[in-house]
């Protein structure tokens, strides 16, 4: 990998979908669950799940753009969820489970407007990026190590599935 990297930062339901996705892509250099977008300092898992914090789950990506481009990422984003539904992902319901790309770049912010344009009924929110809070650790890599929880079979796993089938030529060796 160059030494060149950037970040980015994607909400779409529940953050174990994203993580568990996105750092099986070559030029993933890591996956961090969090919130961001909210009004409340610190937030914890319960406040985020009430609905009132105004955060979203979300996912920080460090990526090497020499490796995969942050428009391949978004490709990648609208494959595993879905972009149409307002503030839900399956039977996650709440704002802190909506669709957003929050940009940390003039140039992230274009990508994604001209990706967004192309699925017109997409209800996916663009916003600058922001302070973007850690998730509790056990929420970290929570796929990996809970792989036969049932949510994790029922909703993760498809989406690694699909991601695995529509994108195998951008896997990390290995991850196939």
């Amino acid at each position: 990998m160059s030494q060149n990297r950037e970040t980015a930062t994607l909400a779409g339901g529940c953050f174990w979908c994203l993580e568990a996705v996105f750092e099986l892509l070559d030029g993933v250099e890591k996956v961090e669950s969090g919130y961001t977008a909210g009004n409340t300092l610190n937030p914890s898992y319960e406040e985020i799940c009430s609905g009132t914090t105004g955060h979203a789950e979300a996912v920080r990506i460090t990526f090497d753009p020499a490796v995969i481009s942050f428009r391949e990422l978004l490709e990648v984003f609208f494959t595993i969820h879905d972009p149409t539904t307002l503030n839900r992902q399956g039977n996650d319901v709440g704002s802190q489970y909506r669709s957003a790309i929050f940009t940390h770049s003039p140039e992230q912010q274009a990508i994604a407007e001209e990706v967004i344009a192309g699925i017109p009924s997409a209800v996916t929110e663009i916003a600058p990026a922001g302070i973007f809070y850690l998730a509790e650790d056990y929420h970290q890599e929570y796929f990996r190590g809970h792989g036969d929880q049932p949510y994790c079979r029922f909703v993760v796993a498809p989406k690694v599935a699909k991601l695995k089938e529509k994108f195998k030529s951008r896997l990390k060796s290995g991850s196939a």
